[in-house]
């Protein structure tokens, strides 16, 4: 797969804002933040930004997204300092749930197979015990 000029920049960017983000000292964005994806449109006006954040409750997950929200200028202003582009887009951080859902779908199959294994026992339970009649 060759990669255009456009997925260079979105990898860079990418990279840039986990540092960036990595390194803000605000108590309200989560420590377990990472970014998962960066797409920018093709005049890099806009860029949305997937965000994860590895935590259980919803609105330290919310809080965090709504605060790099609240702080693009700051983050467009590092952006600039770290990254050689042109133009620098305004950043729109948007919660990213795949790895919740990826982990829940995970212990649905995991819960699917213990049922299974337990039928497949009982079931050979009930043979031996119609073999020993």
């Amino acid at each position: 797969m060759a990669f255009t000029r456009f997925d260079r920049i979105n990898e860079e960017i990418k990279k840039a804002l986990s540092e960036i983000i990595r390194d803000m000292k605000d108590p309200r964005i989560s420590p377990l933040t990472t970014v998962m994806r960066a797409e920018a449109t093709n005049d890099l006006k806009q860029c949305k930004v997937k965000i994860s954040v590895y935590d259980k409750d919803d609105e330290v997950r919310r809080q965090t997204v709504a605060q790099l929200n609240a702080a693009e200028g700051f983050i467009a202003r590092e952006m600039r300092r770290n990254i050689d582009l042109r133009h620098i887009p305004t950043f729109i951080f948007e919660l990213d749930d795949s790895i919740e859902y990826s982990v829940r779908i995970s212990q649905i199959l995991d819960r699917l197979d213990a049922e299974r294994r337990e039928t497949d026992s009982d079931e050979e339970r009930k043979d031996d015990t119609f073999q020993n009649e």
